[in-house]
């Protein structure tokens, strides 16, 4: 990327010199060596490195999405009676359909007992009951979060993390030249996991 006083001068783009007026066409910029650039008072600088963050949780670097549902007023302040719907009842109704997705493989089976006045096979009524389980407990877990880190954390978390490690009273640990004694641990901040599919 080359600027010139501040201004980006972009490949491409026809552009005039702000001190001596001279106008450059749009393919100058590619047809010039570096020297030339620099002649004419061009820098290079280094592109601007993108910032980087998760759209599924924020609109923009350190600007969360909304949290909680929230209702929605009208120009005067006043509730319409419509509410914006937040992170936290999309990812619950997220983790319901993850749950139907589970369940929906073994469904026939239930359909089939109740049509024959059959019995459904105990290892799947263990884990249908399991998927349920886990599915309400996600979404307490959803609930419970203070912030959208909290939540993105939850959701996407590392499975492991480094921590201090620490003894029984919850003291640091520390080795014989007095360096903390790190361990690698399940990360807790994380959802609880949904039952392994059965074979």
């Amino acid at each position: 990327m080359f600027t010139l006083n501040g201004q980006t001068i972009k490949y491409d783009v026809a552009w005039t010199h702000p001190e001596t007026g001279t106008q450059y066409p749009a393919n100058w910029m590619r047809l010039t060596s570096l020297a030339e650039k620099q002649a004419v008072g061009l820098v290079e600088v280094a592109n601007p490195v993108a910032q980087v963050y998760d759209q599924r949780f924020y609109w923009s670097v350190d600007n969360p999405k909304q949290l909680d549902d929230e209702a929605i007023l009208d120009e005067d302040g006043n509730d319409t009676g419509e509410v914006q719907t937040g992170l936290k009842t999309l990812w619950k109704a997220k983790q319901n359909d993850i749950a139907a997705s589970l369940l929906a493989p073994s469904d026939w089976r239930v359909i089939k007992a109740q049509e024959t006045s059959g019995t459904v096979a105990t290892e799947w009524t263990t884990y249908r009951a399991a998927v349920r389980t886990a599915c309400n407990t996600r979404q307490t877990e959803i609930d419970a979060c203070e912030d959208v880190p909290a939540l993105k954390e939850l959701m996407f978390g590392a499975a492991t993390i480094t921590r201090a490690q620490t003894d029984a009273d919850g003291n640091e640990v520390v080795d014989d030249d007095g360096n903390t004694v790190m361990e690698t641990v399940a990360n807790p901040a994380l959802a609880t996991a949904w039952p392994d599919l059965i074979a």
